[in-house]
């Protein structure tokens, strides 16, 4: 759930790398992709730089287009789970997860 310490931590800067993925990670939870079009840049950047996974469920964004979710890519691409590990790690891939 994206809350308004998310928030902060995403538009203010949180004090460590690992709490800002996490931030971004709930928004893209939350299917937060009608948002102003900086925290859909900063949730797609970090899915393609495999620091965050795609959303649980697929969403649409602003504009109606189709957000896939994590089990909707192939593994070992971004945004799947597989990509995180390759990326970042096992122990990261989890924290991001929620496992």
């Amino acid at each position: 759930m994206l809350t308004l310490n998310d928030i902060d931590q995403i538009e203010n800067g949180a004090e460590t790398e690992e709490d800002y993925f996490l931030s971004i990670q709930a928004a893209i939870n939350d299917g937060a992709w009608a948002l102003q079009g900086s925290y859909g840049r900063a949730m797609m950047d970090a899915i393609k730089s495999g620091q965050c996974l795609l959303g649980r469920e697929s969403c649409r964004d602003y504009w109606g287009n189709a957000i896939p979710g994590r089990d909707d890519v192939k593994a070992g691409t971004a945004g799947s789970y597989d990509f995180v590990i390759k990326t970042m790690g096992q122990e990261w891939a989890d924290l991001m997860g929620g496992f």
